[in-house]
């Protein structure tokens, strides 16, 4: 970065998260209060400066979880009320939400206001004046009540370039009402870098006051947006975590911290609490019951992944030849997949990980590499089945004795009215030569495949008992060959400790189920070993 554009950068910026409330309005998201209330701890553990808690007086969740939230002490972040300049023909005194902001006590108040002349004449159905009244007795109402006031200018970049001089007015009705910050929102998320570099360059000649940035990601840009907006002077950064939000979602947060910091030089987090980062990440998703985007930038568990026989090779001798900055910056790792493009370097690097003892060029490391490549072709896939690729190497390095022997299965399928029974039968020879039988019924066959194998076992390793199916996925590898085609299983199980995954493939559904739930015991059983 030049010294001229460091010298221009703001020296302070002020991270503000709106997961608990823009980031509550993407699809599928529904946090519960205790959701809300564990998550804005982990944000102030995060370091983030401000915590937009909700729409207090909106619904029971938000006025119960700002009530609550009178009674914990944030350490870092300022807890940060929603909501909405008064409304058309209500006395600013009596507007139940502005009420509703004060009694919610919080550090820091943020108001949205109509910028767009579009949105005032059609949405609101008053005159342009009008709605600057709106804003200057909201803000001044506020500030009297000694509040820090946060205004956001909703579609601003819009309403410039449909009507630059009343979007500017807006702005300046906000700053002689005693506005603390300004936000610039892209709130349909249609702006381009260069529309948002023009438009805060007119800003900045008519507002003097600190001014932030809220953008959403409909045209891909919302991280590419912020960043042109930091760029630009705007000291204020307005995202949620994952980048959850609306439509196809906010500002993501897990990128542009990590790109200020590293990139950018702005230590808008210290380093420890950089660190947590992907934790934070991973933790609100699992909150959210949303599955981890795997590709996500920064965070995702592929961002440091590396599949070529050439990446890997790099990464050994110099990780900077394959990767833009490194993993446990922001609390990630890096992983070596197993592919049919896996080379030695892979082979090798898996082998450390898995304490197995290969040297380059033996005849261990080509035949694990000729066997990789003969099971691919066959439809298998190690990428997400890291416990059947250490299993593979072991038994192909001898070390590798099986726990237990399937002597047969049988499962039967039964419709009784409106009811499914699936029941199997399992016969299990274990190491010291003894016989196990067990019966189960199971939500599928799959299902009770698995309780009928865990029943059986578990009478000889106690251990399986803290072992569970946390997924199961099938891909259908030939779709030409209709039902006779082979289907590739998935599983992932976990513990207390670790989560591990492992694959079958096979014409039928229940034999690919079985290859993958027994590597998933064997492995415990195996690791348990060491």
């Amino acid at each position: 970065m030049s010294a001229q554009l460091q010298e221009a950068l703001p020296h302070k910026i002020f991270i503000y998260d709106t997961t608990l409330r823009d980031g509550t309005q993407m699809e599928g998201i529904n946090f519960s209060f205790e959701d809300k209330i564990r998550i804005a701890k982990r944000l102030d553990h995060l370091g983030v400066h401000y915590i937009e808690g909700g729409w207090p007086g909106s619904n029971p969740k938000d006025i119960r979880f700002f009530e609550e939230m009178k009674n914990i002490q944030l350490t870092h972040a300022k807890l940060t009320a929603f909501g909405s300049t008064r409304r058309a023909k209500i006395a600013v005194y009596k507007d139940p939400n502005i009420q509703a902001l004060l009694a919610a006590q919080t550090g820091a108040i943020c108001i949205f206001g109509k910028t767009w002349d579009l949105h005032v004449k059609e949405a609101l159905n008053i005159f342009l004046e009008e709605n600057l009244d709106l804003i200057r007795e909201s803000i001044a109402y506020l500030k009297k009540h000694d509040k820090e006031v946060i205004y956001d200018a909703e579609h601003f970049f819009d309403g410039f370039k449909s009507n630059q001089r009343y979007a500017l007015s807006t702005l300046e009705a906000a700053v002689d009402a005693g506005a603390d910050t300004i936000v610039l929102c892209d709130t349909n998320g249609g702006s381009m870098p260069h529309e948002i570099e023009a438009a805060i360059a007119g800003v900045k000649r008519v507002v003097k006051i600190p001014l932030g940035i809220h953008t959403h990601n409909d045209s891909d840009m919302a991280v590419a947006n912020t960043i042109t907006a930091i760029k630009m002077g705007c000291c204020h950064v307005q995202g949620t975590i994952n980048g959850y939000g609306e439509r196809c979602g906010n500002a993501n947060l897990c990128s542009i911290i990590p790109n200020l910091k590293l990139k950018m030089g702005i230590d808008c987090l210290d380093d420890e609490q950089l660190k947590s980062l992907t934790e934070v990440s991973r933790y609100v998703s699992e909150l959210a019951n949303m599955i981890p985007q795997t590709h996500q930038p920064f965070v995702g568990v592929s961002a440091f992944a590396h599949k070529g026989g050439i990446h890997v090779s790099g990464v050994k001798k110099n990780p900077f030849t394959y990767e833009h900055t490194q993993p446990e910056l922001v609390g990630n790792s890096r992983r070596v997949l197993i592919s049919e493009l896996a080379g030695q370097s892979s082979i090798l690097h898996k082998a450390e990980e898995y304490n197995i003892d290969l040297s380059k060029d033996t005849e261990d490391v080509k035949k694990i590499l000729k066997k990789v490549k003969e099971l691919e072709d066959a439809g298998y896939q190690f990428e997400g089945a890291d416990a059947s690729f250490e299993l593979l190497m072991k038994k192909t390095v001898g070390d590798y004795e099986s726990s237990f022997t399937l002597k047969g299965f049988k499962i039967i399928v039964e419709k009784k009215g409106d009811e499914m029974i699936s029941e199997a039968t399992i016969r299990v020879e274990v190491a010291n030569e003894l016989e196990y039988n067990a019966v189960a019924k199971g939500d599928g066959p799959v299902d009770a495949l698995d309780k009928a194998l865990r029943e059986v076992l578990e009478e000889v390793y106690p251990v399986l008992k803290g072992v569970h199916l946390t997924d199961y996925k099938v891909r259908v590898l030939d779709a030409k060959d209709g039902t006779a085609a082979k289907v590739r299983v998935l599983i992932e199980s976990s513990d207390l400790n670790e989560t591990w995954g492992t694959v079958g493939v096979s014409e039928n559904l229940i034999e690919a189920s079985y290859q993958a739930l027994k590597d998933s015991i064997e492995y415990v059983l195996h690791r348990r070993r060491e």
